[in-house]
C-alpha cells in the first residue's frame, strides 16, 4: 500500500492530548497521502475530496500512532546472562558494577565487534520492536568508552534505518561509565576521551542528542555538566540517566540545560520534579530495569502528575539491567508496577515518547503528521496494556507504507 489511501471503519486513538480519553474517534477514518496524514475524523464526515481515494475497511480495529521506543541501548556486543544469575544469587547491581561487571563487562564485547557485527546483533532486537508496531527508536552509544568504538556504535545505529523500515535517533552516551584504564580518573576520562569523541561524532553527523549517567557508580553532576556544556556549544540537545540508584540532583541539572528528558528517576524528589516541569523536560519511565534489578523504589508518578511533567515509557533495551525488547510488555509493567493508567502508558509510547526525542511530526494522529500508524486487532486501547505476552498487531504502517 502506497500513495493515497483512506483507512475507514476503525476506532482511532489519536493521542492528541485533548478532548476524549485517548483522543478517541469511534468509527473513524484516516486519509494518508505521500507518507503524511491529510485528514482524520468520523467516517461519516469524510469530505467529498476523498470520495474517489482507495479505501481499506478495518472492520472495527483500533488505529494508534506508530509506537516509539525513546530509550534503548540495542547496539552492543556480547550478553550478560551470567550477571543475571549472579544477581539472583544475591549480588547487587552496584556490587557487580564495582567488581568490573555491569556496563564494563559489555565494553570488551563491544570493542571486539566490527560495525557489521554490531549491526547484525542489533537487528533481531529491532525486529522484535517492529513486530509490535514500533516506528521509531532511540539508540545510544556508551559501550565503547573510547573514541573509535563509540563512533563505530553510532555508525551501526545509523545503519539500522538503512536495513529496516524504522526511524532512528541517536544519542552519544560517552559519559556512561569510567573504563578500567581510567579507574579513579573520571575527570581525565571526560577530558581526554568523552569530549573529544563527542566532537568527532558531531563532526561526522552521527549524533542527535547527548546523554550521560549521573550516579555514584558513574559520573558526578559537575562532570556531566562539562559534557553538557560542550553539547550546548555543538548545538545538541541533552538528556540524562538520573536518580536511578540515588538522588544526586541529576534531573535538576538536566533541566537547567533544558534537557529533552530525564530517565529512570526512581529517586527523584519534588525539587527535581519542579525543575523538570519548569523546563519542559520529559520523564522517561523505565520499568524494565526496575523489574530486572528487583528494585523497590518506584518513580514518583503522583508527583509527576501533580506538576504536569510529561511521562514517556521505553524498554531501556540493554544487555544487563533491562534485556527487554517488548514495548507492549513495558506498558503492562508501567501500569502494574507503577500504577500508571493505560492511557498514560499509550501516551508514553506515542505522544510523550516523541516529545522526549524532540520530534514534532509523529506520536499523534493528526493532519500533516507522518503516516506512522499501528493497526491492532483490539477494540479498546486499554487492551494494549492489559495483556502480557500477546501481540495483537494487525498491520504496521511506516511513512504511509506497509
Amino acid at each position: 500500500m502506497t500513495g493515497k489511501t483512506v483507512f475507514c471503519g476503525a476506532h482511532i486513538a489519536t493521542m492528541d492530548g485533548t478532548g476524549a480519553p485517548y483522543g478517541m474517534i469511534a468509527d473513524g477514518a484516516v486519509a494518508v497521502d505521500a507518507g503524511r496524514i491529510t485528514w482524520v475524523g468520523a467516517t461519516d464526515a469524510l469530505p467529498a475530496d476523498f470520495a474517489d481515494w482507495p479505501r481499506e475497511d478495518l472492520a472495527g480495529r483500533l488505529i494508534t500512532p506508530g509506537l516509539i521506543d525513546a530509550h534503548t541501548h540495542v547496539v552492543f556486543g556480547g550478553n550478560r546472562a551470567v550477571e543475571f544469575e549472579m544477581r539472583l544469587n544475591g549480588a547487587s547491581y552496584e556490587e557487580i558494577a564495582r567488581a568490573g561487571g555491569g556496563i564494563l563487562s559489555t565494553v570488551n564485547g563491544t570493542r571486539a565487534a566490527s560495525e557489521d557485527e554490531l549491526l547484525e546483533g542489533a537487528l533481531p532486537r529491532v525486529d522484535a520492536l517492529l513486530a509490535e508496531g514500533v516506528g521509531c527508536i532511540e539508540v545510544k552509544s556508551g559501550y565503547g568508552l573510547d573514541r573509535d568504538t563509540e563512533l563505530r556504535m553510532l555508525r551501526a545505529a545509523r545503519r539500522i534505518a538503512e536495513a529496516r523500515p524504522i526511524r532512528v535517533k541517536t544519542s552519544f552516551l560517552g559519559a556512561h561509565a569510567v573504563p578500567p584504564d581510567y579507574k579513579d580518573r573520571a575527570d581525565a576520562y571526560i577530558d581526554e576521551v568523552c569530549i573529544p569523541a563527542l566532537r568527532a561524532a558531531r563532526a561526522e553527523g552521527l549524533v542527535d542528542a547527548v546523554d550521560g549517567f549521573c550516579e555514584g557508580i558513574a559520573f558526578a553532576p559537575a562532570q556531566i555538566a562539562r559534557v553538557f556544556d560542550v553539547a550546548q556549544e555543538l548545538d545538541l540537545p541533552v538528556k540524562l540517566h538520573a536518580e536511578q540508584l540515588s538522588n544526586l540532583g541529576g534531573a535538576k541539572l538536566a533541566a537547567s540545560y533544558g534537557a529533552l528528558s530525564a530517565d529512570h528517576i526512581e529517586y527523584l524528589d519534588e525539587d527535581g520534579v519542579r525543575a523538570m516541569a519548569d523546563a519542559g523536560t520529559v520523564a522517561v519511565i523505565l520499568p524494565g530495569a526496575f523489574y530486572t534489578l528487583r528494585e523497590t523504589q518506584v518513580p514518583p508518578i503522583d508527583l509527576l502528575r501533580q506538576h504536569k511533567v510529561p511521562m514517556a515509557l521505553a524498554t531501556d533495551c540493554n544487555p544487563g539491567s533491562s534485556p527487554l525488547t517488548s514495548l507492549l510488555l513495558t506498558m503492562n509493567m508501567a501500569c502494574t508496577l507503577f500504577r500508571m493508567t493505560p492511557e498514560e502508558a499509550l501516551a508514553g509510547v506515542t505522544r510523550e515518547a516523541a516529545r522526549a526525542l524532540g520530534l514534532t511530526d509523529t506520536g499523534t494522529i493528526a493532519p500533516r503528521q507522518r503516516a506512522d500508524l499501528a493497526i491492532w486487532d483490539v477494540e479498546h486501547p486499554a487492551e494494549l496494556s492489559y495483556r502480557m505476552g500477546f501481540n495483537p498487531l494487525h498491520k504496521r504502517i511506516f511513512g504511509g507504507t506497509e
